[in-house]
């Protein structure tokens, strides 16, 4: 029902969200219930707007600007956070333009606001309204605070360049503008807002300089740039400004965790620095990429599934699966087990073809039974995980073929390079580490199901083609 006291305002609406032309941009049609004292709304309210489908986008602040005259216009501002926008009073004529670098720059949106009505603004989108009553109230959340870097971010476009694509119900020459905004830059002249960054942890390793090629512009860092076990971790940077981490950085000196020193090193780097990261991305929304090992398993099952308990065998395996743990905190996280790791680097593949070349004739464990997993694969798995929108949670990953020993795997190699499979000869565990001492125990069985992350669409590709291809490329 409609009052005298608020002759504009329809009452009694139902909760929707809908899409908009502009990417991520919501409009939000809210209940206003009313009598002749006056309305009352829940403006926000974060359980109900999920429901539908609305981001937990994590406001921490609330602003509220006053219009004192019908005709004040301001804008267009786009700042490096989402905006949630209501009307408390009156009524506004909102445009927003896509600031953002992509393929929607420029597009184009705009709708009346009253307090029945929101819009969600996702960060990078330039935000203008134009006051259609005099005392009009506007407010709107955010989900970060200002500081000078973040200002240093902002995107400006000038109101004047709109007039085409944005029919202001008050003509621009009769309303209200501040000087600021009648000086901003027409649009051919803007720099486009970048997305948020990606940060990748552990960045010189082979997993590292393999993400480095799938993630271009990322930010990649060393421990000696970022120490990621520090306990003021939440303080090293502005964290609302990143989509994701990826964490590549582990301790993987399987036997020297076994001492006392490896052992404090690796529950510190794959433990401790692990947990920090979760709780700095369940605190700003990041989503994190954390890579585990078959090591969290002993190694009994022929093949081990996402949903089996944990049962490590060694120091180094029981780092990981807390590290895994820690992980699982955060409501936006990919833990994407893995093992028996090939890239750039020395590895074992690497090993194997250095003693084919050189003649050897090498003794290998022949009853560890597993994969190879290539580093360009599963740098580029991540990055289906994170732009597909797959659902949250563990995905075992390795490239995808029979299952085979590390003896069968060194007599490919060999192989390969133009030597006889027979110059491999297999072994037992037992036998080959029964002289040595201080030996972490392996798991036998490593073999990963990869069908939860087939069901994602993702097709790894088979041990022995990639195999083929690294050597060729070597």
């Amino acid at each position: 029902m409609n009052t005298d006291n608020s002759p504009n305002i329809e009452f009694s609406k139902e909760l929707k969200v809908e899409t908009t032309s502009i990417p991520g941009m919501l409009l939000i049609d809210i209940p206003v219930h009313g009598d002749e004292r006056g309305w009352f709304k829940e403006n926000w309210q974060r359980e109900k707007k999920m429901a539908l489908g609305f981001p937990d986008f994590g406001p921490v602040q609330n602003n509220i600007s006053f219009n004192a005259e019908k005709g004040v216009t301001r804008g267009i501002h786009a700042e490096p956070w989402d905006k949630y926008i209501s009307v408390g009073s009156g009524r506004i004529f909102g445009a927003w333009v896509d600031l953002r670098e992509g393929d929607s720059f420029g597009a184009v949106f705009t709708a009346e606001l009253d307090p029945t009505k929101a819009i969600f603004v996702p960060r990078g989108v330039g935000n203008s309204f134009q006051a259609l009553e005099d005392n009009t109230v506007y407010t709107y959340l955010v989900n970060d605070h200002w500081s000078a870097e973040a200002q240093a971010q902002y995107t400006f476009l000038n109101l004047a360049d709109t007039a085409s694509a944005i029919k202001w119900p008050i003509p621009l020459d009769k309303a209200l503008l501040s000087d600021k905004d009648k000086k901003h830059p027409q649009l051919a002249d803007v720099i486009p807002m970048k997305p948020k960054r990606v940060l990748v942890t552990g960045s010189n390793g082979q997993l590292g300089r393999a993400l480095r090629d799938v993630f271009p512009d990322a930010e990649f860092t060393t421990r000696d740039e970022l120490d990621i076990a520090d306990d003021n971790l939440e303080d090293a940077r502005p964290w609302r400004q990143y989509e994701a981490i990826i964490n590549a950085a582990a301790y993987t000196a399987v036997d020297n965790a076994e001492t006392p020193q490896g052992r404090e090193d690796a529950w510190k780097i794959n433990s401790k620095a692990v947990a920090n990261m979760a709780r700095v991305c369940t605190k700003y929304g990041i989503t994190l990429i954390h890579f585990s090992t078959d090591y969290v398993f002993n190694g009994e099952n022929h093949i081990h599934d996402e949903e089996e308990p944990f049962s490590p065998i060694s120091v180094y395996g029981q780092s990981k699966a807390a590290g895994d743990i820690a992980a699982s905190v955060a409501p936006r996280h990919y833990i994407l087990r893995t093992g028996w790791v090939v890239g750039d680097g020395n590895n074992f593949v690497s090993t194997m073809k250095n003693l084919a070349e050189r003649e050897l004739e090498p003794q290998v464990v022949n009853d560890q039974v597993g994969r190879l997993t290539f580093t360009n694969d599963l740098a580029s798995a991540s990055r289906h995980l994170l732009t597909t929108g797959a659902p949250y949670g563990t995905y075992n990953f390795t490239n995808d073929g029979e299952p085979a020993s590390w003896a069968e795997i060194a007599a490919t190699v060999f192989e390969l390079s133009g030597r006889s499979r027979d110059d491999v000869t297999g072994v037992s565990t037992a036998t080959y580490f029964a002289s040595k001492d201080g030996v972490a125990h392996r798991p036998l069985q490593s073999t990963l199901s990869l069908d939860k992350i087939k069901a994602t669409g993702l097709a790894p590709r088979e041990w022995r083609q990639a195999l083929t291809e690294y050597l060729n490329n070597q």
